[in-house]
């Protein structure tokens, strides 16, 4: 049970920021927050990534650039353009490492408006810190695991980021429905959703890309925009007009 807790925690929680902080924030500024608020949250990110903790500002140009470019080959992560999953992985990882370390250049209008925290970019993203919460998963395993075939589970925690990242542009570029003709590949992968908390309603995305809900059509939901709503009225976040 504490194992099944921990993972789905885990999970949530990562994907949660990802969406939130990096994507719809860090990424789009569909909304504003305090200094306060914003360091919080960036906080909250290096915690709950762990040891897969993906640098803000680095997501947010990898993701801007995947808006440009969609499905182009410039696309950082299209599956139009990798033979599989794990080639579009290395294809990503690539590039970000590149934005990480300012050997790759980007358009001057693709900067601006993206949080930083130059601290906790170096100290999340340094090796021993990445070895450092591997190893604290792997000792939560070694109190609480009842069978040793859950052990197999610990690389999940160990690249949690890039899973949620890999699932997104994947299958939200490659499977289900479409509601607009974005001139890309972009998808709504609906019955997995409920699992990647809105991110799969890739190809509303794409049509409405500062959009605050992801969701367009009466039985599509996404979670997050109503937990986006409820900040707002107790004035954490500020959402833009333009993106209700």
């Amino acid at each position: 049970m504490a194992i099944a807790v921990f993972i789905t925690g885990h999970w949530f929680l990562s994907l949660f920021c990802q969406t939130f902080f990096l994507h719809r924030y860090a990424a789009h500024k569909m909304f504003t927050m305090s200094r306060f608020w914003e360091r919080a949250f960036y906080l909250l990110t290096f915690v709950t990534q762990g040891s897969s903790f993906l640098i803000p500002r680095a997501y947010a140009l990898l993701h801007r650039m995947h808006h440009a470019f969609s499905d182009t080959e410039k696309d950082p992560h299209s599956p139009q353009h990798n033979h599989h999953v794990f080639e579009m992985m290395h294809t990503t990882y690539r590039i970000y490492h590149g934005l990480v370390k300012g050997t790759l250049v980007v358009d001057r209008d693709m900067v601006s408006q993206i949080p930083e925290w130059r601290f906790l970019d170096l100290l999340g993203s340094s090796w021993p810190m990445r070895i450092a919460w591997g190893l604290s998963y792997t000792a939560f395993y070694a109190a609480f695991a009842t069978h040793t075939w859950m052990f197999l589970l610990l690389p999940m925690h160990f690249l949690m980021g890039p899973i949620h990242g890999a699932i997104v542009n994947w299958c939200g570029h490659k499977y289900g429905y479409a509601n607009f003709d974005n001139d890309d590949h972009s998808r709504n992968t609906l019955f997995w959703d409920f699992l990647m908390l809105g991110e799969l309603f890739q190809n509303n995305h794409h049509g409405l890309p500062n959009r605050l809900n992801f969701a367009v059509r009466w039985f599509e939901f996404d979670p997050v925009y109503g937990l986006i709503r409820i900040m707002g009225w107790f004035r954490i976040v500020r959402t833009r007009r333009s993106a209700v």
